[in-house]
């Protein structure tokens, strides 16, 4: 599983690892034991989110693993909702708090929308506001490294218009089946490292005949070659799951995927994410 000791370097020089455990859906209560099972394995990478109620259970995990703090690249989200600087900069030190760490790694903007109006209305300004928060949280070294989250061009063109940093990281929705080719460009000309939630397309892959087929040929799950597919974008991968021998799994993706089929991949278009769709990324929108 050599992929767990591959690292990317942001264009600030820090470091963050290829493949990282996500934790949407995973309970508070349960989000220790999933974040310590984890760095056992050999994960260095664990994302999370102020929206995803579990702050304090990942926070415990790192606090509580046999793995150095320092071995371990923890990153969280300011909520969605926030649009406003005070709100901002309360909620960076109020997630500091719940994960009781004296530092983050990596904070996002969730999205550039509040989640009841996602792809509506204008809201440049206070993602602006909320950004400053971010840039002096980093310069005080709260914050290792800043990014945003579902931010489509307009949106990244939008903030860069005030902002004294780049962001470091733009995470999002990037699975086969759902490949933003132009807008994976931007972020690499502007050095904005995309990563990849939801590589297994929240399920909604898992029995697509083609896919299928060429996980068949490689020798290799489904999802083991939706990871590969996008490691091989140049993205970070963050599956999520509770499940020990599922991440065991994930991490074993030491194989190649040819031009041929990641071109066949990035031109599948397979996105009907059934009752998922209740949830503004899988939207459609």
């Amino acid at each position: 599983m050599t992929i767990l000791n591959e690292t990317y370097t942001l264009s600030n020089g820090v470091e963050i690892p290829k493949l990282g455990l996500g934790t949407w859906f995973i309970d508070d209560d349960k989000a220790a034991d999933a974040v310590r099972a984890a760095a056992e394995i050999g994960y260095r990478n664990v994302d999370t989110a102020q929206a995803y109620g579990n702050e304090r259970g990942v926070g415990e995990g790192v606090r509580t693993g046999t793995v150095p703090r320092e071995q371990l690249f923890v990153s969280t989200k300011l909520a969605a909702e926030i649009k406003d600087y005070d709100e901002a900069v309360a909620s960076i030190d109020e997630s500091l708090k719940k994960l009781g760490l004296e530092y983050i790694d990596l904070m996002l903007i969730h999205s550039p929308q509040p989640w009841d109006d996602f792809r509506g209305g204008d809201y440049a300004e206070g993602n602006r506001a909320a950004w400053r928060a971010l840039e002096e949280a980093h310069r005080a070294g709260k914050i290792r490294s800043i990014g945003v989250s579902n931010f489509q061009q307009q949106d990244l063109d939008n903030l860069l218009q005030g902002a004294t940093v780049v962001p470091h990281v733009n995470q999002l929705l990037v699975h086969a089946g759902n490949t933003p080719s132009d807008l994976l460009h931007y972020c690499e000309t502007k050095g904005i490292l995309v990563e990849a939630y939801s590589p297994i397309a929240h399920g909604a892959i898992l029995e697509n005949a083609e896919v299928k087929a060429m996980a068949e040929r490689y020798g290799v799950s489904v999802p083991q070659l939706c990871i590969r597919y996008t490691l091989q974008l140049a993205t970070v991968s963050l599956p999520k799951t509770a499940n020990p021998d599922h991440m065991r799994a994930n991490a074993q993706v030491d194989f190649e995927i040819s031009s041929s089929d990641m071109d066949a991949l990035r031109r599948l278009r397979d996105v009907d994410y059934g009752k998922h769709t209740v949830f503004p990324v899988y939207s459609g929108k």
